[in-house]
């Protein structure tokens, strides 16, 4: 938790209840169903849940936008950023459903009533958002066209709808090959959080 509010100093006691109810919760259900590797399960807070929020970094949700989580895995970015803004709605989806199993028990257990978990595959489902956010699930120009046409036209945000993508390495040679009618943007997470972790970790921002 200390790690958190290093970064985040102003999130509300509720939210640092249910941020603190997440390692407990994790260790548990990994136990059981493998969604977090082994050797990152004791990382927890730093690799998944600090890593998820640096898109919060790069932009703050405003009141009511919809986000859609393709690939979440076993919640990240989707919880995480579903805890940090209570008032935005979250969109969880996989396609393998007992990884949204984990994610329905955790969000349950912290009480999260802005998200909603499917077992889908990112580019069947229906609706348009705000914005889609993913975490490594694939090379980008395979994923981008799996959501294309998932972004709502009209844009209430300082950055216009589009794609927040977690990625590490160097990206040069996927941004390249990836088709799309606006430049992307790099975000380096190393500005904002300062653990050798962060150190090739960025967001990539891409308008659609």
């Amino acid at each position: 938790m200390e790690l958190l509010l290093k970064y985040f100093p102003t999130i509300t006691n509720e939210q640092q209840q249910q941020f603190a109810m997440l390692g407990d919760l994790y260790a548990e259900w990994n136990a059981k169903i493998n969604v977090i590797s082994r050797k990152d399960i004791d990382h927890l807070y730093e690799r998944h849940v600090l890593h998820s929020l640096g898109i919060a970094k790069v932009l703050s949700f405003k009141e009511g936008a919809k986000i859609l989580d393709v690939g979440t895995g076993g919640g990240f970015p989707g919880i995480p950023l579903a805890i940090l803004f209570p008032t935005c709605r979250f969109h969880l989806v996989d396609s393998i459903g007992k990884k949204i199993k984990v994610v329905e028990e955790v969000a349950k257990a912290v009480g999260l009533t802005n998200v909603i978990a499917a077992h889908a595959r990112g580019e069947k489902v229906k609706g348009k958002y705000d914005f889609v956010v993913s975490r490594a699930v694939t090379a980008l120009p395979k994923f981008v066209p799996w959501v294309r046409n998932k972004v709502l036209p009209v844009s209430n945000h300082t950055l216009p709808n589009g794609l927040l993508y977690l990625k590490g390495g160097d990206l040069h040679e996927e941004l390249n090959a990836t088709e799309t009618k606006h430049k992307p943007s790099l975000y380096h997470l190393s500005d904002y959080f300062q653990e050798p972790f962060f150190e090739t970790k960025k967001v990539v921002y891409l308008p659609l």
